[in-house]
């Protein structure tokens, strides 16, 4: 792709296509030898300018400040404008650093400072993409983390992960606070992600506190859900199920129990997925993606519940059903919500 010339801001930055091979740069409209290097994979803030001695160009100098996911397109600017300051008084800005790092620490102390600016919106941009969804975690999980982040540190979004890290009571309260509002699991649940996001942001960026302000939280205790079903309850389960009204999801339900498999694996199963000549189900993408994908040998009473659930998928969802074994209203295709009404189905 070409150069090209835009105002940098976070957003732009952010839409700026990726290209198919190599490079090319984005410049800035506002300072001048101040742009972003757009690879396929990262873009980097990165300044240029030529080093003059006694009035005549010396040389033209390239610096890299920064990734664009760990630091915000202001701190980069205020960088790249001390960098081209000192290069027109005819300093390399390296060399001036390191002489301010040994007199005073004033350069070290602003570049560490604009380092540490990252914020919880980039810190997990940066968590989502190169460990959630290169490690290919399912929707499922992606989903909790982005309701933790998005929903209930909503207002912490633009705050810098350094603010935090140096006020670790500011989190406690946070946790007291979701733990009267939401819950003690939820206010759990969100510290865990919070805690797992420092942790990752703190890998490339050392000016962070050492200390993950989620250890200040005073856990709420949790307890395992008993809601196991023994023998003596099926009979009265089988009689809830056969009066469910949607018979996708009555099949559905059944065939959670012939085959013990987590209810979201089974959301995802295709009419690919089933092989009837070998009498196996395939679980594409389990727990833990899809390295762990295996093969669920069916009895006759799971072909029997899984032919039926394919036959009134067609019936009910003509659509969906060429892509679902479970077919449904949802924005997927696929049922989407599985839990029903205790007073309905007890189990």
């Amino acid at each position: 792709m070409n150069d090209i010339r835009i105002p940098l801001t976070d957003k732009t930055i952010a839409q700026l296509p990726s290209p198919n091979e190599g490079w090319y740069l984005a410049r800035d409209t506002e300072l001048k030898g101040f742009f972003v290097v757009v690879g396929k994979r990262k873009r980097t803030f990165t300044i240029q300018g030529d080093l003059r001695q006694g009035g005549k160009r010396a040389s033209s100098i390239r610096i890299l400040i920064g990734n664009t996911r760990e630091l915000t397109t202001r701190a980069a600017r205020a960088i790249a404008k001390e960098y081209l300051a000192q290069i027109s008084k005819g300093q390399h800005p390296k060399a001036a650093k390191q002489e301010g790092d040994a007199s005073s620490g004033q350069v070290g102390n602003e570049t560490n400072t604009a380092v540490a600016a990252i914020t919880l919106r980039q810190a997990w941009q940066r968590y989502l993409e190169a460990h959630l969804v290169r490690k290919g975690r399912s929707e499922k999980t992606i989903s909790g983390y982005r309701d933790h982040v998005e929903r209930l540190f909503s207002e912490w979004l633009d705050t810098p992960l350094y603010e935090l890290g140096m006020d670790p009571s500011r989190v406690a309260k946070k946790h007291d606070d979701l733990t009267k509002e939401n819950g003690p699991y939820i206010a759990n649940g969100s510290m865990r992600t919070l805690r797992a996001i420092y942790n990752h942001a703190r890998k490339t960026n050392r000016s962070l506190p050492r200390d993950n302000p989620a250890d200040a939280v005073d856990w709420n205790e949790e307890k395992r859900r008993d809601t196991g079903m023994g023998i003596s309850d099926l009979r009265e389960w089988f009689r809830e199920l056969a009066v469910l009204e949607n018979p996708v999801r009555r099949e559905f339900h059944l065939l959670t129990l012939l085959s013990g498999s987590r209810t979201t694996a089974l959301q995802h199963v295709r009419p690919s997925h089933i092989d009837f000549r070998r009498r196996t189900l395939h679980i594409e993408k389990p727990k833990g993606g899809r390295k762990r994908a295996f093969d669920i040998p069916l009895s006759r009473e799971m072909i029997l519940c899984l032919i039926r659930a394919i036959r009134f998928g067609r019936q009910m969802y003509p659509l969906q059903s060429q892509k679902w074994v479970f077919p449904g209203d949802s924005e997927s295709g696929h049922l989407a919500e599985t839990k029903e009404n205790r007073e309905t189905l007890s189990k």
